[in-house]
């Protein structure tokens, strides 16, 4: 299985990029709205801050570590 992008226009599909199969293929033809259905986030640099992190976790006296795998556990 592989994807091609293309263009739907006027009932005629145009490839992206030129496809030489030598055998019959079942095709699923997905049609893609033009704007996403919501934004997009994307996180910065600044939305990270060792200072901050810090500062949150200053009050936890236990260990990440025991709580990550007490979390992971209880998931299976």
């Amino acid at each position: 299985m592989f994807t091609v992008n293309g263009i739907y226009e006027n009932g005629t599909v145009q490839l992206e990029e030129p496809i030489t199969v030598n055998k019959k293929f079942k095709l699923i033809v997905t049609f893609l709205d033009e704007e996403a259905p919501y934004p997009k986030k994307r996180l910065s640099k600044s939305d990270f801050s060792y200072n901050k992190a810090r500062e949150k976790s200053k009050k936890y006296k236990g260990s990440f570590a025991d709580a990550v795998v007490k979390e992971r556990r209880s998931e299976l």
